[in-house]
């Protein structure tokens, strides 16, 4: 059986404080991303409404956005999964923190909302467009109180 909580042994449990430390410092970090990201994607999207072309510079834009939005939907779900772990190994239980992993939840299935949707839209398709953009909105806008309730667990 995994040792967790009391049981956990004197040295992991030392790390345990750096650990959560490192999470929050990740998810920080990775909000910076994700407004670059929407940065990238309101680029496009006025680029795309003035009736402009993809190409040149406007086609690195766009396949930058394409690369970086998987590959930061990763980041943010295992940035959830260490957030689960640390906690159980520290407290024996995830629901320590209700708001904060509630709210993490939503972020984590927004995030996913936006991946499902990227995978949906269509060169003449506007539907999948507008979707992804309102999920990009709202993960924009969960992400900074879910920091603020981060820094009130930390401290």
């Amino acid at each position: 059986m995994l040792p967790i909580g009391e049981e956990l042994p004197q040295a992991i449990r030392q790390l345990i404080p750096w650990l959560a430390l490192g999470h929050g410092v990740f998810l920080a970090l990775l909000l910076l991303f994700f407004i670059y990201q929407a940065r990238l994607g309101r680029r496009i999207r006025l680029r795309r409404q003035a009736g402009e072309p993809p190409t040149g510079h406007a086609a690195q834009v766009v396949r930058r956005h394409r690369h970086l939005g998987p590959r930061l939907a990763l980041l943010c779900v295992l940035g959830f999964t260490a957030g689960l772990v640390i906690v159980f190994l520290d407290m024996g239980r995830i629901a320590v923190y209700p708001p904060h992993l509630l709210l993490g939840l939503a972020i984590v299935l927004t995030v996913g909302g936006l991946y499902a949707a990227s995978r949906q839209i269509r060169p003449d398709d506007t539907l999948w467009r507008h979707r992804h953009r309102r999920l990009g909105i709202l993960l924009l806008c969960l992400y900074p109180p879910q920091l603020l309730l981060g820094l009130a667990v930390l401290l």
